[in-house]
């Protein structure tokens, strides 16, 4: 009950963070208009940038999976993470941009994504190459997204773009680097010790 309340608690904060941040950022809402040219607005395009990207989303669900422990409660959290951010996301769009619903179709592709994510995300706890391949499926994630398909809605780099792009870059690089070093050093500790003969 608990990981259900978490996990639908998440992904609705998550949700409807991003659509704020989104309307606050863009110079054509309601939102964004009074706060165009400010510092303000600067920061809520990198945020902007950060969280409406398709793996901070599977991060969302990685992390409530990991949160929950269990492949089970994983895959469950995981899934209702991102069914309560996208239904949160559009009811959140509908207020403060007028925007129309696309939420159907995303509650579609969230829920079987959810679910791996989130036994992806409890995978993470255990030790070898499972719990490594685990731990690097998001930063490895935001890295392909980084080369594929790159923060970038129009041509122009603009500071916002850059300072995303390196927080994207310097975060995927430290998350691969935490997973490989915690996997040698658990791998170092199930090592035998090897015991010197006396005399």
């Amino acid at each position: 009950m608990k990981i259900t309340m978490g996990g639908l608690a998440a992904g609705a904060c998550f949700g409807a963070v991003t659509s704020l941040v989104n309307a606050l950022s863009s110079p054509y809402a309601e939102l964004g208009t009074s706060l165009t040219g400010t510092v303000w607005a600067k920061a809520a395009k990198v945020l902007s940038l950060l969280v409406d990207a398709g793996w901070s989303w599977a991060a969302l669900a990685v992390a409530m999976g990991w949160l929950a422990g269990t492949w089970v409660r994983g895959a469950l959290a995981g899934a209702l993470a991102l069914i309560a951010a996208t239904v949160a996301y559009y009811v959140t769009d509908v207020f403060v941009s007028g925007a129309d619903t696309d939420m159907v179709r995303w509650l579609l592709v969230g829920l079987p994504f959810g679910l791996v994510l989130g036994v992806v995300g409890a995978a993470i706890r255990r030790p070898g190459w499972a719990g490594l391949l685990a731990a690097l499926t998001v930063p490895v994630g935001a890295a392909t997204q980084m080369v594929v398909l790159p923060p970038r809605p129009h041509l122009t780099l603009t500071p916002a773009i850059i300072l995303a792009e390196a927080i994207v870059w310097t975060s995927a690089v430290l998350g691969a680097g935490w997973a490989v070093h915690r996997f040698w050093a658990g791998r170092r500790t199930a090592l035998p010790v090897q015991r010197v003969p006396s005399g």
